[in-house]
């Protein structure tokens, strides 16, 4: 396995059935993919799961279990999630081969994740929130339905084609900021504008620091950059401050 293929991560979120975390499993091997992450799997390991596996059991053997999404991304740069719906919550969408060089490219500067939503639900919007881009992959209007591990082979089918030996470097040195970084900037980005009482002024009034978190995510900051951002809003509340405003 090469090393940008041990960097690119598979995190099945809540999935409900073991049979599919087996096949998934099976799809990953088939790839070159092994790291593979469940997020509060229903029942895992499972008799299942291993026979759905069929020659894969070293990736089920090493997967990790964890609690939240949180903890499963975060070590993680490059982060894409895959959905099925259409949103209009500007965030960037990429067609499966569209996206699989990327995430590929990004495998070269450390770990990067890839994220599948439950069976019956997909990722919730939430859940979309540390991810740089969404991935969609092209279906038929008649039948859109695509099954769990169907979707984990057809991804992982792409990220072997883009990681031949043509693939490309990544066009930066340094890797992504994590999203504990970025979940540090956020905070650091509210608690300024409430000082500053720089308000929502949408109709609802609600959805400020979401689309701030949108563009953020699509400008794709590194560690130095987020570090620049931050010692800026230090600056304003530190001018503030000597001045009794807050």
């Amino acid at each position: 396995m090469s090393n940008r293929a041990a960097n690119i991560r598979i995190v099945l979120v809540e999935p409900s059935h073991p049979g599919n975390i087996g096949a998934a499993a099976r799809a990953m091997k088939n790839m070159g993919l092994e790291s593979l992450v469940l997020v509060r799997p229903r029942q895992f390991p499972h008799a299942e799961a291993t026979a759905r596996a069929s020659g894969a059991e070293s990736v089920l053997a090493q997967a990790t279990v964890v609690d939240t999404l949180a903890q499963a991304i975060a070590d993680c740069g490059f982060i894409a999630a895959t959905t099925s719906r259409f949103r209009d919550q500007n965030f960037r969408v990429l067609d499966v081969r569209e996206a699989a060089p990327r995430i590929v490219q990004e495998s070269a500067l450390g770990p990067v994740a890839v994220l599948f939503g439950a069976e019956r639900t997909g990722l919730r919007n939430e859940e979309l929130e540390p991810s740089h881009a969404l991935i969609r992959i092209p279906v038929s209007d008649a039948y859109p339905s695509l099954n769990l591990a169907m979707a984990v082979q057809i991804v992982a089918y792409e990220l072997l084609r883009a990681g031949g030996e043509g693939a490309s470097a990544p066009a930066r040195s340094a890797a992504l900021a994590g999203p504990e970084e970025m979940e540090r900037l956020y905070r650091h980005l509210q608690e300024v504008l409430e000082e500053i009482d720089f308000r929502d002024r949408t109709q609802s009034g609600t959805h400020l620091m979401s689309r701030i978190r949108r563009f953020l995510q699509r400008a794709e900051l590194d560690q130095n950059e987020t570090n620049i951002l931050r010692g800026v809003l230090t600056a304003v509340q530190n001018r503030r401050r000597p001045a009794g405003l807050r």
